[in-house]
């Protein structure tokens, strides 16, 4: 009888060990996502993260668009006569200054740029959240003969002229927001990151 009684006591000390080692493993196994759900996915940081754009390739009155924050980022590498046009038409506009808008305050408030040839635009209206769409043609049929260029919006007909500047009178309260960017380069534009930061 007490030789059953050591083989119990050795198979009970077995069994223990390994249920608590099967128990521990499942413990943990249990915490890691839990606890990895605390920190911001890779995703996450991307979607906050500055972005390089490389400009190099935009023709003079020509658009690209980059993406930062999920949201579409215009460039316009504007032409000497669109700069020009900026000037004729700010009786139109509703804040010519940029007063009541959101840049970083180290652009220029009328043309909204760093460098005045390269615009950069944060694409959404400001109405409803519309993507508005490049016209940088001058007097097109279905904008009438005092377009000089610009971005009108489809939704609910918002213009706005190649700085971003809304026209009084119109849906959208507000100019197009500029982003904080910077120049890594002549052709490297570092979007999410303040010139004054940098």
């Amino acid at each position: 009888m007490s030789s059953n009684d050591g083989v119990n006591a050795g198979r009970r000390r077995f069994l223990v060990a390994a249920t608590s080692v099967v128990g521990a493993a499942g413990a943990v196994g249990a915490a890691v996502p839990f606890v990895g759900s605390w920190f911001p996915s890779a995703k996450a940081k991307a979607a906050g993260a500055p972005v390089k754009v490389n400009i190099s390739k935009i023709e003079p009155g020509q658009q690209m668009i980059a993406e930062w924050r999920g949201q579409p980022v215009f460039i316009v590498h504007r032409t000497p006569e669109i700069l020009s046009n900026l000037a004729k038409i700010e009786d139109r506009l509703s804040d010519p200054n940029s007063k009541e808008s959101t840049q970083p305050t180290y652009v220029d408030p009328k043309n909204r740029a760093i460098k005045p040839e390269l615009l950069l635009l944060i694409g959404i209206c400001t109405h409803l959240g519309c993507s508005p769409t490049f016209r940088p043609e001058v007097a097109p049929a279905d904008l009438g003969a005092d377009w000089v260029g610009g971005y009108f919006c489809p939704c609910h007909g918002s213009h706005y002229d190649l700085a971003g500047r809304v026209y009084k009178s119109q849906p959208a309260p507000l100019n197009l927001p500029v982003p904080p960017h910077s120049y890594e380069s002549d052709t490297i534009i570092v979007i999410g990151v303040d010139t004054e930061k940098a």
